[in-house]
């Protein structure tokens, strides 16, 4: 059986997200050992070597050699984007006490790529695809919503680091989709994580912190880094070689649902069922992204 290019572009955006999902439960888990400090250091040095076992096997530097003056502009701007989304993203996991909270805001981010995808890249929706746009988002937003507390409080501490993050991973997901076909999805994640590894570095020599942490830790630090800077950063990229950046996006939100279980099984933290009633629709709202286009052809 032959897979079409969109098929594959679905395989490895739901591959991201199963990946991604594991990323807010095993940060949250060393996060509540060690400083933010160490964490960079270890969570993105672990990713480089993540990264280099997977290219230099396949030669995927010598992709670097071959970049014209522009990619490496782009690559730049991407890695500073990156730094900043993710160091406000760890910063709202230190912040915020459910991991799952966390990971219902930074649906926002299907939101901003949406509204840039359509500036910027001129990608369209049809009518059921809108609609399922608007479900996921709307799913994500009840998941967030906390029964009998003022709007003010749903939006809690930490809910301007999200907002932060998701502006600049938006701005640099755009400029990834746009120099796609040049840079290899090896070299944007290997990028990514160079740049935050050696900002955490900085961060750590300045503050004068010790290196030292305990095993359990790194034990968290080692399935996180795997899981997160390499794999899911790998089939996200991967993703955009044959998916328009707002249904990548888009299809990311379900990471919310895969992360309520985790944070169930992991922390005990059990979900509202206003929660699970926003899951549900935020799913039926991805399914429609996915098929409303076959759909409207059949009719």
């Amino acid at each position: 059986m032959t897979l079409s290019n969109q098929q594959k572009g679905y395989i490895l955006s739901f591959i991201a997200v199963l990946a991604m999902s594991n990323v807010f439960i095993f940060s949250k888990a060393a996060l509540n050992e060690i400083n933010l400090f160490q964490f960079g250091v270890y969570w993105f040095g672990f990713a480089i070597l993540w990264n280099l076992l997977y290219s230099i096997p396949g030669k995927k530097y010598r992709n670097i050699m071959k970049l014209k003056r522009k990619a490496y502009r782009a690559l730049v701007i991407i890695g500073l984007l990156e730094l900043i989304g993710t160091a406000f993203f760890f910063m709202a996991i230190k912040k915020v006490e459910n991991p799952a909270i966390v990971s219902f805001l930074t649906n926002l981010t299907p939101v901003f790529v949406a509204t840039f995808g359509i500036l910027f890249l001129k990608e369209r929706f049809n009518l059921l695809e809108a609609l399922g746009f608007a479900l996921a988002i709307s799913g994500a937003l009840i998941i967030s919503y906390s029964k009998g507390k003022g709007i003010a409080e749903v939006f809690m501490d930490g809910t301007g680091y999200i907002i932060i993050s998701c502006l600049a991973v938006s701005v640099a997901f755009i400029i990834s989709k746009k120099f796609i076909k040049d840079i290899d999805p090896g070299v944007l994640a290997m990028n990514r994580v160079l740049f935050l590894f050696i900002f955490s570095i900085v961060l750590l020599i300045a503050n004068d912190v010790s290196i030292a942490i305990s095993w359990k830790a790194i034990y968290n630090l080692l399935l996180g880094s795997l899981l997160g800077p390499f794999l899911s950063a790998i089939t996200n990229y991967s993703s955009l070689k044959y998916l328009e950046v707002s249904r990548v996006t888009i299809i990311a939100s379900t990471k919310s649902l895969f992360v309520l279980v985790g944070a169930f099984m992991y922390f005990g933290v059990f979900p509202h069922p206003l929660q699970v009633t926003g899951g549900i629709i935020t799913i039926l709202g991805v399914i429609l992204v996915i098929t409303g286009k076959r759909i409207l052809r059949k009719n």
